[in-house]
Formats: C-alpha cells, structure tokens, sequence
C-alpha cells in the first residue's frame, strides 16, 4: 500500500467537504435565507459552530498534512531513507485525530439540532406568541402536520415564513451530519493507513536517496 498517495486522496476529498460544511454553517446564520432580527430567532445549536470549527477550520490543518504526506523527504534522518516517511506517517496519526474530533463534534452537534428541530414562532400559550423551540425529541420529523406549529412572524417590511426555517435548518443539519460522518471516516481511515507506513513505511522511497524500490 502507498501510505502516501492514500492520504493525498483523502486530503483531496477532505478539503471539499471542509469547504461545504462552512458554507452550511454559515448559511444557518440565515434562517429561511433572511438577515434575523435578532440573535433570538436563530437555533442556538448554530453558534456551537459544528460546521464552521469543527468540519471546517480544524478540518483543513488535517487535510494539508494528508496532501503534503507524499511530497515529503524520506531521507532525512540520519541517513535512513525511510524514516522521514515513517515520522510522517506517525504525525498524520495525530492529526487525523484532530480531524476525527473535530468530525465528530460537527455530527455530534447537528444530531442535536436535528432532533430538537430549530427554534420558530409559535403559539406557547393560548394568544402569545414566541420564539422558541416547538418540537421536542424529533417528534416532528415523522409527522409533517406538526409544521403547522410554526407561524409566519411579520413586523413591518420583514416577514419570515417560519415553517419555511424548518426545511432550511433541517437541510443544512442533515448535510452537515453526513459530511461530518464521513470526515470522520476518512480520518480513521487515515489513522489506520498512518499507522501501516509507521510501522512499514511508504511503498517506495523517493528518488533523493537513490533508492526507488520498495521500503
């Protein structure tokens, strides 16, 4: 197995999925795709930041060293030539760890907000409205009648349908989960494939050390 060329894959697929989980954070910051008035009126499970830290930032630091793993000169310690791969291989098992907490903070956070559904306006009680979380336990997700719950909230010129915010936040949630499962599964998968070129090396040995055969 190229323990090198394996993680360059899995940093190639990493960055995009870094790059989506961001923008899926940062579209929850506006429900139904409109400016909030206020701060009350978005899920608070947004601002835990799942996707934007968690599968975004701290996923990118992973993804460049999977990327630079290939590239990496196998002949720089004390004239071993597969040393340098094998160091290589070893800190990319720390940094898939990273990536695989940072994974599953992201999953961790949107199965919460996927079962707690997002905060909307709606009666509490009898002739008061609010904002608030309607739903509890995911109960609304089996039963689509529920959505009724939520209310249009107007105020002069700004008017959110906010039934509409459900299948926004719902959407988003969801994509963030699944990216943030496979993350989290690329991540072992590297952890896995770091500890074989730790333990074997890289499957040949870069060209400096004259020596393009197997380590």
């Amino acid at each position: 197995m190229c323990t090198g060329g394996c993680a360059k894959c899995l940093g190639i697929t990493l960055i995009p999925l870094a790059v989506l989980c961001l923008l899926a954070n940062i579209l929850l910051f506006f429900p139904a795709g409109k400016v909030a008035q206020s701060n009350d009126h978005i899920s608070r499970e947004v601002f835990y930041l799942g996707g934007l830290l968690g599968s975004g930032l701290l996923m990118i630091f992973p993804a460049l060293v999977f990327l630079g793993m290939k590239k990496n000169d196998c002949c720089g310690c004390c004239g071993n030539e597969s040393c340098g791969k094998r160091f290589a291989s070893f800190s990319s098992i720390l940094f898939a760890a990273i990536g695989f907490v940072g994974a599953g903070y992201n999953f961790i956070v949107s199965i919460v907000a996927i079962n707690k559904g997002p905060i909307c306006y709606f009666e509490n009680i009898p002739g008061q409205y609010t904002w608030d979380y309607p739903f509890s336990n995911g109960n609304y997700l089996g039963n689509h009648t529920l959505w009724g719950t939520c209310k249009t909230f107007t105020n002069g010129k700004f008017e959110v349908n906010t039934e509409t915010t459900i299948t926004w936040n719902l959407t988003l949630f969801c994509m963030l989960m699944i990216m943030g499962g496979v993350q989290a599964v690329l991540c072992a998968i590297q952890a896995i494939n770091g500890l074989i070129g730790t333990i074997c090396g890289d499957c040949k040995c870069c060209g400096c050390c004259g020596n393009d055969g197997p380590v």
